[in-house]
């Protein structure tokens, strides 16, 4: 782009400051500073992920900078008004540059500059002279065979002095589409620029402006939207997603704005006959494909189809892409344990992404399916600590992207952990918390625990209670002492049967105090009893830990907690093994994997008091359908984009590797039929390839020229 230019556009308006305004748009410094901003836009957009929930901003950035990015478009850059301006702008310069330059180069390329003076050829740095010992018209023809033979353009001019001729001035150039390759890089700017204005949504967002078209921010069913949230079937350019469940089919595509969504319908319908994934070991997805059906409205035909990653389908415009995959509504059948100590286990039925009431004692919750995932291959080589699982998130990878088949540093120990289930539950405020439970257990540290996870928010990653599975791989052992540890009844006749077997007629005197001790320690750690009198019900570890550090001398603290865990431990054994007589099944052996299931299941039930629902809903039962999400568009500026990049490859090419060089040679009658000759050659860039190629010339052009004469 030139700053500087005269030629070419000029403005005639005779206004000093419509002149100026003209060539500061038109500048190079303009387009360039145009360029540097779309660059950096370009960064912000890529490291800050776009239209995403604005609570995931929130949580990001905080209250106050989420609003204030938000407020600049920061969320949504390759559509905010000022990049579409600045692409504008962009288009707007490098128009009025080309537009400035393009007369000036049209007219260089015509013109030879053979009205050059003789003596001025003395002035260019690459120059030769010396008498050739032939005639004039001789020297002509030879030098007129030359500039042939090696691709120069020429036109000779005769000068005369008088009816005698003086001499002639051969002028000749090559590498002119060096010009055009100028030209070329311009134009494909703006061509790439209007390609990516008309393929963003600026049409859509004209509609919005000029055709009353308003983003739809509620929920329901896509035929309940109103008329004023859907575009026209005519829209020439559009991008956005359509999922469609196996057996399936739909023809409304989403348009995702800041503030809603818009409805664009096909002139034709998807149907998804099967979805296909095949994973990697690590349960990344390999292939991911969709095998489809396209409904034509217009002709009634049905086109079979094959989408997959990088292969589109394509019909009447339209390009359907595999974008990703989901849910399509799997139905789910779940168990619901109580975790407030109030009622019975029930069984519940529904489907991915509905929602029912359920009771937790006195109040009642809105379960949200969010999710089901049939595979998660997770990476559990990494030991953890197991004496708090509060702070377990089952290995570093699942403590960030629990189901996502992300790895952990350190050793690699891949394994299928198979499904799990998404929920949410929703109190009468509306306040949610989300859930991720597995199906099956997984064995971590030697243990075989079923893993029931909970965040508050999207911006955590899921804490896990780990639950140890029993010797039919169940949860219901565990449950059941969760619940008998919760009777007061039953606490009383583990304990007597505790003391019973410990003491067993020896010294029957301690029979009163260890009864004490027991029935003290449970309460405790089942948080029917305060720590202090008059105080709080906590619970759990923490309780007989507070305990002994208010009631217990420091140096005797150690010897009194040992004490004390192992007649915890040894009624919470005598519990189990009531609550399996009471269901009718076998006492636990008393074997080490006994006793490796007790240890966890005292740590379980210690954290179960601070499971922030009433309710624990395992996976019992489910029917997979999947659903593909394609991403659909009409981008008919994809063309002027591909057009622009083959101008701009050229140009590139023809400005680097294109060299426009003039020659010039004068041929004078020296008499006794000798010719002088004086050569100048001219280049836009100095380059070692010049130098060889003027020694050439001069070689050719001053064949018998002694070399003192040759090179002044």
């Amino acid at each position: 782009m030139s700053s500087s230019a005269t030629t070419g556009l000029e403005v005639r308006s005779g206004s000093r400051p419509l002149r100026d305004a003209v060539e500061l748009i038109s500048s190079m410094r303009f387009a360039i500073t145009l360029l540097t901003v779309i660059c950096i836009a370009s960064v912000i957009g890529t490291v800050i992920r776009q239209h995403e929930p604005f609570v995931n901003y929130v949580n990001q950035f905080g209250p106050f900078w989420a609003e204030v990015f938000g407020a600049v478009g920061m969320y949504s850059i390759y559509s905010a008004w000022w990049f579409l301006l600045i692409l504008a702008f962009l288009v707007i310069s490098t128009s009025l540059c080309i537009a400035r330059n393009t007369p000036k180069v049209l007219h260089d390329l015509k013109t030879y500059k053979e009205h050059i003076r003789e003596q001025s050829l003395q002035a260019f740095h690459h120059k030769t002279s010396g008498e050739l010992a032939e005639g004039h018209e001789a020297a002509l023809a030879r030098v007129t065979q030359l500039m042939q033979r090696n691709g120069w353009k020429a036109k000779a001019q005769v000068r005369q002095d008088g009816d005698a001729v003086r001499g002639v001035m051969v002028a000749a150039r090559k590498g002119g589409a060096n010009r055009i390759g100028y030209l070329a890089a311009h134009a494909a700017i703006v061509l790439i620029c209007l390609g990516g204005l008309f393929d963003g949504d600026l049409v859509v967002r004209a509609q919005m402006w000029l055709a009353g078209k308003e983003p739809y921010t509620g929920g329901g069913f896509i035929a309940d939207v109103p008329e004023k949230h859907r575009l026209s079937l005519a829209n020439p350019t559009f991008r956005g997603n359509l999922l469609v469940p196996e057996g399936a089919r739909s023809n409304v595509v989403l348009l995702n704005q800041s503030d809603g969504v818009l409805l664009q319908p096909l002139p034709f319908d998807i149907e998804l006959k099967k979805f296909i994934v095949e994973y990697y070991e690590t349960g990344m997805p390999k292939l991911f494909a969709s095998e489809i059906v396209i409904h034509d409205h217009e002709t009634g035909q049905a086109v079979p189809a094959t989408v997959k990653v990088n292969e589109p389908a394509f019909h009447r415009g339209v390009a359907i892409y595999q974008s990703s995959f989901d849910d399509g509504g799997s139905k789910l059948r779940l168990r619901a344990y109580p975790m407030n100590h109030r009622g019975e286990a029930f069984d519940v039925s529904g489907t991915v992404g509905s929602a029912t009431t359920l009771s937790g004692g006195d109040e009642k919750y809105t379960l949200e399916l969010a999710g089901l995932r049939v595979i998660n291959v997770e990476n559990l080589g990494t030991p953890q600590d197991a004496t708090d699982v509060r702070k377990v998130n089952l290995v570093d990878s699942l403590q960030q992207h629990l189901g996502s088949g992300a790895k952990a540093p350190g050793e690699r120990t891949l394994r299928n952990v198979g499904p799990s289930v998404t929920y949410r539950l929703r109190d009468a405020s509306g306040q949610a918390r989300e859930f991720h439970n597995y199906m099956l257990p997984v064995e971590l540290d030697g243990q075989r625990v079923f893993l029931a996870g909970v965040r508050e928010n999207l911006a955590e990653p899921f804490r896990y209670l780990r639950i140890p599975a029993d010797d039919s791989d169940s949860i219901d052992t565990w449950m059941r002492l969760h619940a008998a540890l919760q009777d007061p009844a039953l606490r009383e006749r583990a304990i007597t049967r505790y003391v019973a077997k410990a003491i067993d007629g020896d010294k029957p005197e301690l029979a009163q105090q260890l009864t004490i001790s027991a029935r003290r320690g449970l309460n405790l750690f089942a948080g029917a009893e305060p720590v202090e009198p008059g105080g709080p019900l906590t619970g759990g570890l923490q309780a007989l830990a507070d305990f002994m550090q208010a009631n217990v001398p420091e140096a005797d603290r150690a010897r009194t907690s040992d004490v004390l865990i192992r007649i915890l431990n040894g009624v919470l054994y005598e519990l189990t093994q009531m609550t399996r007589e009471a269901a009718g099944l076998p006492p636990l052996p008393g074997d080490e994997k006994t006793q490796a299931f007790m240890t966890q299941a005292v740590l379980s039930l210690s954290d179960a008091g601070l499971y922030p629902a009433p309710l624990l809903l395992q996976l019992q039962d489910f029917e997979h359908v999947q659903a593909s999400v394609f991403q659909v568009a009409r981008a008919p500026g994809k063309y002027l984009v591909y057009l622009g990049c083959l101008l701009l490859v050229i140009g590139v090419f023809a400005m680097l590797y294109v060299r426009e060089r003039r020659l010039w040679i004068w041929l004078q009658p020296a008499g006794a039929g000798r010719t002088r000759l004086t050569a100048a050659l001219s280049s836009t860039r100095k380059t070692l390839d010049t130098d060889r190629e003027f020694e050439s010339l001069k070689a050719a052009l001053l064949p018998a020229v002694p070399a003192e004469e040759a090179a002044r």
